[in-house]
């Protein structure tokens, strides 16, 4: 063959083309790195499927995903074949090849460059856009599942008479529906354009027509259907005025119709929907015949309308007719608003009382007596004492308590019910010895049992009067499985149950060793599930460690929030779970929300900020869990549970009469157990919810009244104070507190807080909740009104009064000397013969002590106010009665404290206490002198003391068969917890007196 090639002949070099060797290379290299991509998307996958089927709520991980997929399919694959589609027809109809203007030849470069790639290209496009809308679409589960399921809820709105599901869930698919095609009109107009003036169809700088009488046809009925989807929208927005936010003076965040929007915007949607119906038809008539002129003049009078009728005819409306009048316009619509945000929040059976405020009855010693009996005064404030239990209780450095303990309720040996501040003993990684990773993750994987102690007791050196403490725990709450394996400071994962074994506790004998025997998380014998987790928590030790065996288990997702939003992400988690030992168990009880935005009338609210108070402001662990953060309706629906040991997961239906969770429910079947299988002992621990309270206060604050006339004239806002206890600024947190109300026959576990005026700090009223699950009245909101003609001392002016009383600020300098500490307890409220109670514990942290404890109570009542050691004492003084219903505190070995020691005829118990008095009193100069280090070997003198004392009366009941003993049963257990810091002889030291 002769040589074409028409130069010189010779070896031919190859210029930058890579040799086989590395291409095979790299193309390994690719497919490595291809297949490891997709492994670690199939272990996230995996992982998360085993971990759904090992807490037995597989069916939420498989409808969620079955979900997802299917939406992404169907509106990726309709996405995709509109575009697809009208680019393809733009094609079709493309003219005919003619003499082409410059503009054309210009293109033709172009046409020509993708003529042979004019599939894949098509496919590359209509692909990209198929997986954009079915990503956008599959984040649209929720809305599905709650149209597809939706129940009715029974109510109708006020101004279409629609059920309330048609807004809450019909409503919100068909704006999606709306967007989507929207989206798909745009796009396929954009596609379509490009395409034909690709092609010729469109013209810009050309002579002649702009554009083909195809193309002209083919973009009208494109946008004939954007105008007619507009038509549409124009008509949902209709019904969308019941759930329009606006902001109004009067109501904060309003949601529904006002004046302007009932007489000028819903005549102007119905107008502006008829006129897009006329656009849409004349953009449609465009194909036959074949011009623009009538679709753009029609397209140009909706814009044109949109401007007039629906912007500037209701700004004429609310200027010239509603302002001049706005009250008398406006109330027909606020009580709309008022019934149904009421209604939506659960606070429409408030029971709202006018209280006078100041006392009626001028018997001292009654007054007395009704202290005692409307309520058990809490001292121990959970939030204060953490640090004391953490000092008196941790055991180990590797053992910790959250920073706010909980208030439950528990029988003491008597029988009788008590408020008890309850801690956990959980897992503390930054007090292991040594961090590794099998220290971090094998050995230390659990924490150990209960600590808990009296509410309304302290002993005479302040410290709690624990009920349960020790390690292991013991007292009066029995035998349970103490170990703790899921808690809210149990956040990393554990592989548990394995060769390693686990530390359980130490005690005088040694370090304790066990292994997991649940059946919770997820078992790594099996190599597949061993490679899933290491590449899902880029773990690669969890592949090859020896530490892994038969049996090993892993454990994650451990805090009790966290699996409770897990199994059921349709739901909205309250920010304080609590434990509480329920028939042999430590369970975790997480209170959970059902919600919506789309509560017609009723006024929204933002969940973050009106959750949020003085203890929320630090620990986040304390915030609210949203799956929305706007609300505008609410239920605690959810009552669910965590065991601390198997991490077992239950829902109970809790509000059986919620809509919105029946449509869950209906879309999660058998993952929610009815209310029937709620146990007595757990009931027993059931409580008004703090989240739900809080919001439910927020909005009291102004729907606390009824009539439209006095809520338009804003007279009787109120507001929460701010927590007149610390200087954050942030509001003050309700408490619990077992008490009853004017006309409660007896004490209910309620949850409380106050009101003040808006912009003041006198009182304006006093809530309560009664918050004790399975009595009649649970759930009951009662406000006492107080009279806005009397100046009634509200939080912020009782704290200061006590701050600014003479003798009480010198004792209070006199407790700060030595770098100690004073710290207020929470200022609790109690309503009693028509005036109120007020009672704050004042905690001491002295000199070099790490804890707080009890040293002061401050009371007041109708303007007397007293500061004194114990609250029977302080109460006493208020009421100006010599005598006391209740006992002394226990003394620090557990007997009862008096000043002076008791008489005895065993000569040994004599001289031991006239040495306790001796050292009480050295005790008593060494604090007035500010002396921490003489007061700290008092106390100790004073307690070796009232020991011996102790000793040698149990010796002469004894010899003389009586059998008594000095001490209370139990005696005070935190002299145990002082075994935890030896070092530290004076535990008690520089924290006032005793």
């Amino acid at each position: 063959m002769p040589d074409r090639g028409g130069g010189p002949t010779g070896p031919r070099i190859r210029v930058g083309r890579p040799s086989r060797r590395v291409r095979t290379l790299l193309m390994t290299l690719g497919v490595l790195a291809a297949l490891g991509m997709a492994f670690v998307m199939f272990a996230g996958f995996w992982t998360d499927w085993l971990w759904y089927r090992s807490v037995n709520y597989s069916s939420v991980f498989t409808t969620t995903l079955w979900t997802k997929i299917g939406l992404f399919f169907v509106f990726g694959l309709l996405m995709a074949a509109a575009v697809g589609f009208n680019i393809w027809l733009a094609h079709r109809l493309r003219p005919p090849l003619s003499a082409m203007s410059m503009e054309q030849q210009s293109l033709d470069r172009y046409r020509m460059g993708i003529a042979p790639y004019k599939k894949w290209l098509l496919l590359g496009i209509t692909s990209l856009v198929g997986l954009i809308a079915g990503a956008s679409a599959a984040g649209q589960w929720r809305t599905w599942l709650m149209w597809v399921n939706g129940v009715p809820f029974g109510q109708k709105d006020p101004q279409f008479g629609l059920d309330v599901s048609f807004y809450a869930f019909d409503l919100p698919w068909y704006r999606f529906l709306l967007g989507f095609g929207f989206a798909a009109a745009v796009l396929s107009v954009i596609a379509a354009a490009l395409t034909h003036y690709l092609y010729g169809g469109l013209r810009v700088t050309s002579p002649g027509a702009r554009a083909t009488a195809a193309a002209t046809g083919h973009l009208s009925v494109l946008l004939g259907v954007f105008v007619a989807l507009k038509a549409v929208a124009y008509w949902l927005d209709r019904y969308g005025l019941a759930v329009k936010s606006s902001d109004f003076k009067a109501t904060g965040n309003w949601t529904g119709l006002r004046y302007v929007d009932a007489n000028a915007y819903l005549p102007a949607k119905t107008i502006l929907f008829c006129i897009a119906v006329i656009c849409a038809l004349l953009f449609f008539a465009t194909i036959w015949r074949r011009t623009w002129q009538l679709p753009v003049i029609g397209f140009g009078l909706m814009v044109l309308s949109a401007i007039l009728i629906g912007g500037l005819y209701p700004a004429i409306v609310q200027k010239f007719q509603v302002q001049p009048n706005e009250q008398a316009k406006e109330a027909p619509y606020v009580e709309k608003n008022l019934e149904a945000t009421r209604r939506a929040y659960g606070i429409d059976g408030t029971d709202v009382q006018e209280y006078a405020g100041t006392g009626t009855t001028s018997d001292k010693n009654k007054l007395r007596e009704d202290a005692e009996n409307t309520a058990s005064i809490r001292l121990l404030d959970p939030n204060i004492v953490s640090p004391t239990f953490q000092q008196l209780q941790q055991m180990r450095n590797y053992y910790a308590f959250p920073a706010n303990l909980d208030v439950d309720r528990y029988s003491g040996k008597d029988g009788a019910e008590q408020d008890t501040v309850i801690g956990l003993r959980e897992l503390n990684l930054a007090g292991i010895p040594k961090n590794n990773w099998i220290n971090d993750h094998f050995r230390y994987t659990h924490g150990f049992g209960v600590v808990a102690a009296k509410g309304t007791e302290a002993t005479s050196g302040g410290r709690p009067v624990f009920t349960e403490s020790d390690l292991p725990s013991k007292g009066d709450l029995g035998d349970y499985q103490q170990r703790i394996y899921y808690g809210e400071k149990t956040t990393q994962y554990s592989i548990v149950g394995g060769p390693q074994a686990e530390i359980d506790y130490s005690d005088d004998n040694g370090e304790k060793t066990t292994r997991y025997k649940g059946d919770s998380g997820v078992n790594l014998s099996n190599p597949i599930n061993r490679a899933a987790y290491a590449a899902a928590f880029s773990e690669p030790q969890i592949l090859y460690s020896g530490a892994i065996g038969e049996g090993s288990r892993i454990l994650y997702n451990r805090t009790p929030k966290e699996r409770v939003e897990a199994v059921a992400p349709w739901l909205t988690i309250d920010g304080d779970a609590y434990p509480a030992v329920i028939d042999g168990k430590i369970q975790w009880i997480v209170d959970a929300y059902t919600t919506t935005n789309g509560y017609p009338y009723a006024s929204r609210t933002t969940l973050g900020d009106t959750t949020a108070d003085s203890l929320t402001a630090d620990n986040s662990q304390r915030a609210v869990v949203a799956q929305q953060n706007q609300v505008n309706y609410i239920r605690n629906s959810v009552k669910a549970t965590v065991d601390a040991y198997t991490g077992e997961v239950k829902l109970y239906q809790w509000d059986t009469q919620d809509p919105v969770l029946k449509t869950w429910m209906k879309a999660f079947p058998d993952t929610v157990e009815p209310k029937t299988e709620i146990s007595k002992a757990l009931e027993a621990h059931l409580r008004y919810p703090q989240d739900l309270f809080k919001v439910q206060r927020e909005l009291l604050t102004r729907y606390h009244v009824k009539d439209a006339d006095t809520f338009l004239s804003g007279s009787e806002v109120w507001q929460v104070p701010d927590d007149p206890t610390n200087t954050s600024g942030s509001a003050v947190p309700p408490y619990y507190l077992s008490m009853k109300m004017p006309g409660q026959q007896e004490q209910a576990f309620s949850l409380t807080t106050t009101f003040t005026p808006n912009g003041r700090d006198n009182l304006s009223g006093f809530m309560a909740v009664n918050a004790e699950a399975g009595t009649k009245d649970y759930g009951k909101i009662r406000i006492l009104k107080v009279p806005t003609s009397e100046a009634i001392d509200g939080p912020k002016q009782v704290q200061s009064q006590f701050n600014s009383q003479q003798d009480i600020a010198e004792t209070i300098s006199l407790l700060k000397r030595g770098d100690s500490e004073v710290e207020y307890g929470n200022l609790l409220t109690v309503p009693l013969d028509g005036g109120l109670l007020y009672v704050e514990p004042v905690y001491v942290r002295g000199g070099g002590l790490k804890y707080p404890l009890l040293r002061k109570v401050l009371v007041t009542y109708g303007g007397n106010t007293a500061f004194e050691d114990t609250l029977d004492a302080a109460l006493n003084k208020v009421f100006e009665t010599e005598g006391s219903t209740t006992p002394e505190p226990p003394t620090e070995d557990g007997g009862g404290g008096t000043d002076e020691p008791p008489t005895s005829g065993d000569p040994t118990v004599q001289q031991a206490l006239q040495d306790a008095q001796k050292a009480f009193d050295e005790g008593q100069k060494a604090l007035k002198d500010g002396d921490w280090e003489a007061y700290g070997r008092a106390q100790q003198d004073l307690e070796d003391a009232l020991k011996r004392a102790e000793d040698a009366q149990s010796k002469a009941d004894a010899a003389g068969g009586t059998g008594g003993s000095a001490s209370n049963d139990k005696g005070d257990q935190t002299d145990k917890g002082d075994q935890t810091d030896k070092g530290d002889k004076n535990a008690d030291d520089g924290s006032g007196s005793g």
